[in-house]
């Protein structure tokens, strides 16, 4: 039996959404901005594309720019802002949690001059709203929160923080991350106020390289890369037009029975979890219930390495994450973990599991019948004790 559970990684893409963007590869290939009926045909498609990404977050479709990722769309929407705010103030604050796609793109600010706060978060990843609003001064152009962290699946309070930031005498830009937590949490960015929100096809059974930025009407952006202006002025070059089609046609999908997608996958969620406590000096990572993402389970195996777990897994069938970061040079544990207190001994036992609408209850009945016979198997060849750490 195989089973999936690496979704937070990459998610296999929907039949319905390859048969959505096959003909615009073959037929329907045409240049959006010529006048003749093929290339009209790709200028609509990116119209009703931005229509239906809009629709799901509560936007203007207008709002709605494509990219090749949300890696992208997060350097468009760090770097382009501060870019045209930049006589007005130099001060960003982000979380000591975010995804890399974040943290390199605050390190390259902070390189040209801009000062970053990092804020910390408590044990179970939660950014405190009270801290974020002690850092806020006159200089503060622009804070960046995923709703959502990709590892062990905290909902940060977005709404709050948006809350806060409306309140505030000068505009100060908010920008969500939202690839881990889209199609997975409710989001609505005009009852969150977020100016720009960074989405992913691939993390939703669309396709991989293509993403989207949303900037709210009225938000300055310089472009951040320059070239052949096609449909759009902040990202140069030919639309990916097969992929925006795709990234709609997934959106579509996810949110039409948005509700019972996100309970079917707590209901798998909540069993791994339970199932994981069962299993000695194991520690889950992350909140429990309605504040943790339904797709999201982190478990740290005390006395293992991960990557030595994913292998046998894997020779099981089951895909998975580590929690740890791996280089050519150094093994180091994840800065996620690091941030939330995990000792790392213990983040280097660590384990994602994340799911998917598509997965199955025997799936994950298979994974908590493979899970504690690994763990067992491991521990008895293991230097480390799991009941020392």
């Amino acid at each position: 039996m195989r089973a999936y559970l690496d979704n937070g990684a990459t998610t296999p893409v929907a039949k319905e959404v390859v048969e959505t963007m096959l003909p615009y590869f073959t037929e329907r290939f045409g240049h959006p901005t010529f006048l003749y009926s093929l290339g009209q045909e790709a200028a609509d498609a990116v119209d009703q594309s931005q229509k239906t990404i809009a629709r799901t977050i509560n936007a203007k479709s207008g709002e709605i720019l494509f990219t090749s990722s949300a890696t992208e769309a997060n350097d468009i929407a760090l770097r382009g802002v501060v870019y045209a705010n930049r006589k007005r103030g130099n001060h960003i604050i982000t979380t000591k949690i975010e995804n890399p796609s974040i943290l390199r793109t605050c390190e390259r600010l902070e390189g040209e001059g801009f000062k970053i706060d990092y804020l910390p978060v408590d044990g179970e990843g939660f950014v405190d709203v009270s801290k974020l609003k002690e850092k806020l001064n006159d200089k503060t152009i622009l804070v960046s929160v995923a709703n959502v962290n990709d590892e062990i699946g905290t909902i940060e309070p977005v709404e709050e923080i948006g809350k806060l930031l409306r309140d505030q005498k000068e505009k100060i830009y908010f920008h969500v991350n939202a690839a881990a937590g889209y199609a997975r949490v409710p989001f609505d960015v005009e009852q969150i106020g977020a100016d720009l929100v960074s989405l992913s096809a691939h993390k939703i059974h669309g396709p991989k390289g293509v993403g989207a930025l949303y900037i709210r009407e009225g938000t300055p952006v310089e472009p951040v890369s320059y070239g052949y202006i096609s449909l759009f002025k902040l990202k140069p070059g030919t639309e990916n037009i097969p992929g925006i089609v795709g990234l709609a046609k997934a959106a579509e999908l996810a949110f039409d029975g948005f509700e019972r997608h996100t309970n079917h996958m707590k209901k798998l969620r909540d069993k791994l979890i339970s199932g994981f406590e069962r299993v000695p000096y194991s520690v889950i990572n992350g909140p429990r219930g309605d504040k943790r993402s339904p797709a999201n389970a982190s478990c740290s195996f005390k006395g293992l390495e991960g990557e030595s777990m994913l292998m046998h897994l894997d020779l099981n069938g089951i895909s998975v994450a580590t929690g740890s970061a791996c280089s050519t040079t150094k093994l180091e544990p994840s800065h996620v973990l690091t941030a939330i207190g995990v000792k790392p001994e213990v983040a280097h036992g660590t384990i994602r599991f994340t799911l998917s609408r598509y997965n199955t209850e025997e799936e994950i009945d298979y994974t908590l019948e493979v899970v504690p016979r690994v763990v067992e198997q491991l521990r008895k060849i293991s230097p480390v004790k799991p009941e020392e750490l």
